[in-house]
């Protein structure tokens, strides 16, 4: 499957993976992938389920070594003292649960190298700001899951490392503590880190992130910068804002010259066109209809559609090869 290109390597280069393959058994979960992340990017890993994610951070931390391939960190091969410039939440969350949240952060910061005399405060500041500084003294399993997700957020930080890779890290949260872990991971990227995280909630990269990646069946598709890769896709969608939603009004996009997809939310509505559809032949069938209208505009494809156009041949071509 052929690869875009992505940013640039050079100096200014957070993370380099080259070529790096994984297999278990007769199983490939990464197909020789190449990544690389600008220092001070905001960096979407995006893919399906099962689509490698997680193995391809975990053979960048050195979790479990690639088949082949090469690893870079911060300019330097991968090496304990580069991995020590590096915080990693991972997707199965996991901590001492009979230990106050103060001695797990305390712990987790010595396994940095971070005296307490240096830790305390930034763990009293850290959950100030996570409004946790009434929980200090409970233990890990008194509190709920989205505020041990918290502290073991507060744990990867607290060595104020150069690079956060945070695997999944909306996952299990509620709309509220999703907002404050986009606040922080945006605090982080304007104090100069860099942010690499996975996910397959595409409408959140989207409104984080300036570069993504998306990999599908262990091989990367598509990479570089949202605003870049939007408009590679070109202008071939409209954006419609209906002033009551019906079905019919649904049905008359759908089945209008050039339409090759629709998405739905409500009264708002976006169409994908063929290479040659014409958005005035669109609106002629709304007005036609006697549709009403509040918008009708030609915009780039959402982040999520290139992700769907994207992914879903190369997991069809998983299926076929797996049948």
């Amino acid at each position: 499957m052929a690869q875009a290109r992505g940013p640039a390597e050079g100096t200014d280069a957070a993370v380099v993976l080259r070529g790096v393959r994984k297999t278990f058994g007769n199983v490939v979960a990464v197909a020789g992938v190449d990544l690389v992340v600008p220092r001070g990017a905001m960096y979407g890993l995006l893919g399906p389920n099962g689509a490698g994610k997680t193995t391809t951070l975990r053979m960048l931390l050195g979790i479990i070594e690639p088949d082949e391939g090469e690893v870079s960190i911060l300019g330097a091969a991968r090496t304990q003292a580069t991995l020590d410039r590096v915080g990693y939440l991972p997707e199965e969350r996991g901590m001492y649960r009979r230990m106050t949240v103060r001695r797990a952060l305390s712990f987790f910061a010595e396994l940095k190298g971070v005296p307490p005399r240096v830790s305390g405060p930034r763990i009293a500041g850290w959950l100030e700001r996570f409004e946790l500084a009434d929980r200090a003294d409970a233990r890990v399993q008194e509190l709920s899951k989205g505020n041990q997700q918290k502290v073991q957020l507060i744990g990867t930080l607290l060595h104020e490392p150069e690079v956060v890779v945070l695997d999944e890290p909306f996952a299990g949260l509620d709309p509220l503590n999703q907002q404050l872990f986009k606040e922080i991971m945006a605090e982080l990227r304007r104090a100069g880190r860099t942010i690499l995280f996975s996910t397959h909630m595409i409408d959140q990269a989207e409104r984080a992130c300036d570069h993504v990646c998306i990999i599908a069946a262990g091989e990367k598709v598509l990479d570089g910068r949202v605003a870049d890769v939007k408009r590679e896709h070109g202008r071939q969608n409209v954006a419609i804002e209906l002033e009551e939603w019906t079905p019919q009004a649904a049905e008359v996009v759908r089945s209008a010259p050039g339409v090759r997809a629709l998405r739905e939310d409500g009264v708002k509505l976006e169409a994908a066109l063929q290479p040659d559809g014409d958005a005035q032949a669109v609106l002629a069938a709304l007005v036609g209809a006697g549709v009403a209208l509040r918008r009708f505009e030609r915009v780039e494809p959402s982040l999520e559609q290139i992700f769907v156009e994207r992914v879903r041949p190369a997991e069809a071509e998983r299926e076929v090869i797996h049948a």
